[in-house]
């Protein structure tokens, strides 16, 4: 179909889904009234109240709307027919949604939870109206929100009737201040945290239930008296004891697997991911510190803890059963590629073992093979791009680090990985080899959104062991077509880097940000002992250059709004690399490159910038458009329409640039001053379908501002001179943006 047919096509289907959601309402019986739409109102600003958040409290909402406004899900539930029989009735009307039917109870309920929650931000003498308008049989719901004046914490006590817990808590620094807001979230976070600290010192049967609160209205002041009350334990013959501490007198371990009773783990490891102690008191952290040492350690299935109390004494006995997963496992992974229209296949082969050493460490050995057949190339004698690869890797559930305190060690959530692969890859053009090898650490504290990564050494040997003659002449040996950076990346090549990196993630805000740096040490050795040199002036070792760079990135996500079926999402993301000492230039590896799925999405992958730069012929522009910097501005609003189908509206901005001034790419060196001119800015619409594990993305992207243009050219601004055949990019990928 043509891009002129499609969008009557697409219109047409749109027209008819909103006729069908608009007659919904007339198929109703009488007495009926279809629930139009849901608002929550306050009377006043108040700092504490937000009637957007409020309305999750509201027991029935209208029919999902794309978009904040069209009705499609019950469009499509409408354009059912009534013969159930037929499969295309039943798939329409369970992909749809069914119209919303007011419920005057669901409704009086609605207003009591809204009280309910205003009084919990302390305005106990809230109260919520409800007003409907009705239309035909569709019915408007807005519930107006009385909060009235907030009460305040005049004093706070705390009545602790038992002694030995009064002596625990003696100075406990409480949490709940004289003259903060009464405010029943912090209260439980009270009742929580004490339950929390009893429960980590040997308390096993204390629960939240023991501790109860007693608030005094001062109604004249709007201020509250507040008293905590923990009572003593309740035996079952009706009388009041005191809670008990309980100790682990025994921990035993068991296989979960009647087939096998045999733990396939040695015991140093059992014992080095268990912290329930034997002689120590009950602890639910040490509960959960074990659980989450054993989920971790791919060799375990499951495992399931249970302690066992002796009947005469204050005593447990924790018995610990796990089922092991299969040591080995292999699996084969077909894939088929398209590189900018090229078609090819790919499979991979792996074999894993997940229990190399008895210590549940991880050694898995892949081999890969791909095919693409390249079309448009001429003078060359074969036309078919083949790669294998093989690829090997163990990985350690801990750290494997000298010098380091065995408590810092075990209770650091911690896996060291070294890995070797070997990468041929055989193209009409040339031939490359790529041999890697690295030792890696990952880690991340307990409790905690940190995570970190060091890359303690990192090698890579880049070698060409042949060029075609029409290449070489075309490209690399022409003086009229020079180009250093072609050039420098079609040469052997060795680098030996070091990298850090550390993210943050509370599922609201996001940070992620990696600097590694690559020839320092090969830099100080040829310093200090000599070294040979090639004609570019540039050190040597294994008789190939080595590159020299830092290179440092850092993005930044944050969800300005967050809900079930609506999401805006704010994302930047800044890169800079600088080749010295023994480079001018950056390995195309690490250069960076701009347009595609995940950057600025009116451009295809690698088809924007450096800044001002446009691409003269087209025949080499995946190496001149690669920047030493880059920029990626993007905000993306995103919502759930039904079933498994959502979509997004975006705007990104960004480009790359150059640090220094490159003669095969003009304008392409950053500056300060033309910063604004050189962002290209795009727009478009997206289309989701979120599976739970994996997300498919189809984007398409226009183009609003086209830096490559000057500011009088009106190819400079698509936005105001929008064509599909220019300034149109589809894009599939799997996965979100940012």
């Amino acid at each position: 179909m043509t891009k002129s047919r499609f969008l009557p096509v697409l219109m047409t289907i749109i027209a008819g889904l909103l006729l069908g959601s608009c007659s919904a309402s007339r198929d109703l019986p009488e007495g009926q009234l279809m629930l139009n739409k849901v608002t929550v109102l306050a009377d006043g600003r108040y700092r504490d109240v937000n009637p957007a958040q409020l309305k999750n409290y509201v027991r029935q909402k209208g029919n999902s709307r794309w978009f904040s406004s069209l009705k499609i899900p019950l469009g499509v539930y409408a354009m059912a027919g009534k013969d159930s029989s037929k499969w295309i009735n039943r798939t329409l009307r369970s992909i749809g949604e069914a119209p919303v039917i007011y419920d005057t109870i669901q409704a009086h309920l609605s207003c009591e939870n809204l009280q309910r929650a205003l009084q919990n931000l302390g305005y106990l003498d809230s109260q919520v109206e409800l007003y409907t308008e009705c239309k035909g049989k569709k019915l408007n719901a807005v519930y107006v929100l009385h909060p009235g004046i907030q009460y305040f914490v005049r004093r706070v006590s705390y009545d602790i009737q038992d002694s030995l817990i009064a002596r625990l808590l003696e100075n406990d620094v409480h949490q709940l201040k004289d003259g903060e807001k009464l405010n029943v979230d912090a209260l439980n976070d009270e009742r929580l945290r004490i339950t929390e600290k009893l429960q980590n010192n040997g308390y096993f049967k204390f629960h939240k239930e023991f501790i109860n609160f007693m608030v005094d209205t001062i109604q004249s002041t709007h201020k509250a008296d507040v008293t905590l009350i923990l009572r003593p334990y309740r035996t079952s013959d009706i009388l009041d004891t005191l809670h008990t501490i309980y100790t682990v007198r025994s921990i035993d371990f068991s296989s979960g697997d009647p087939n096998d009773s045999v733990i396939h783990l040695r015991k140093h490891v059992l014992k080095e991911n268990t912290f329930i102690e034997e002689g120590h008191p009950y602890s639910a952290a040490d509960l959960q510190n074990t659980y989450n040492h054993f989920g971790r350690l791919g060799a375990v299935k499951y495992t399931n803890i249970s302690f066992e109390q002796d009947p005469d004494s204050a005593q447990l006995d924790a018995h610990i059963q796990m089922q092991t997963n299969k040591p080995s496992t292999l699996s084969f992974q077909p894939e088929g590629t398209n590189t900018a229209g090229d078609l090819g296949a790919a499979a991979s082969l792996t074999y894993e073992n997940r229990n190399l050493f008895r210590g549940s460490e991880s050694f898995s050995v892949q081999l890969r093979g791909a095919y693409e057949a390249i079309r448009g190339l001429e003078g060359y004698s074969n036309q078919d791009y083949i790669e294998y690869s093989i690829e090997s890797r163990l990985s350690f559930p801990r750290f494997i680090m000298p010098f380091l305190n065995s408590e810092i060690r075990r209770r650091t959530i911690a896996t060291s990985e070294v890995s070797l692969t070997y990468d041929t890859q055989n193209r009409p053009e040339f031939h490359r080899r790529v041999l890697s090898a690295g030792w890696r650490y990952k880690w991340s504290p307990q409790k905690s959104y940190n995570q970190f990564q060091f890359d303690l050494l990192n090698l890579n040997y880049v070698f060409m062991p042949w060029i075609s003659e029409t290449f070489k002449k075309e490209y690399l040996d022409n003086t009229s077509n020079y180009n250093a950076i072609l050039r420098y990346n079609y040469e052997d090549m060795f680098i030996m880097k070091t990298g850090f990196g550390f993210s943050y993630n509370n599922g609201k805000t996001a940070i992620k940000t990696n600097i590694e740096t690559a020839g320092n040490l090969l830099s100080l050795g040829s310093a200090i002992f000599g070294g040979n040199k090639n004609d570019l002036d540039q050190y040597k070792v294994f008789n190939i250059a080595y590159a020299q760079y830092i290179k440092g990135d850092i993005d930044f996500t944050h969800h300005l709004v967050s809900s079930f079926r609506n999401q805006l999402v704010f994302h930047v993301g800044l890169g800079i690399a600088y080749p010295y000492g023994n480079s001018t230039i950056l390995p195309f590896e690490k250069r960076y490159f701009s347009g595609g799925a995940n950057s600025v999405r009116g451009w295809s992958v690698r088809s924007l910038g450096p800044g001002r730069y446009k691409d003269k012929d087209g025949n080499i522009n995946f190496i001149t458009q690669t920047g030493d910097i880059k920029l990626d501005l993007n905000l993306e609003y995103r919502t759930h329409f039904f079933w498994k189908f959502g979509g997004a509206l975006f705007v990104d901005a960004g480009n790359i640039w150059t640090l220094r001034d490159y003669p095969s790419q003009p304008d392409g060196q950053f500056q300060f001053s033309n910063i604004f001119k050189d962002l290209a800015v795009s727009y478009g619409i997206g289309l989701r379908l979120n599976f739970d594990y994996f997300i498919i993305r189809f984007d398409m992207g226009m183009k609003a501002v086209n830096p490559a243009y000057k500011t009088e050219d009106e190819n400079h601004f698509p936005l105001i001179h929008p064509r599909l055949s220019r300034d149109f990019a589809f894009h599939f990928a799997v996965g979100l943006p940012f």
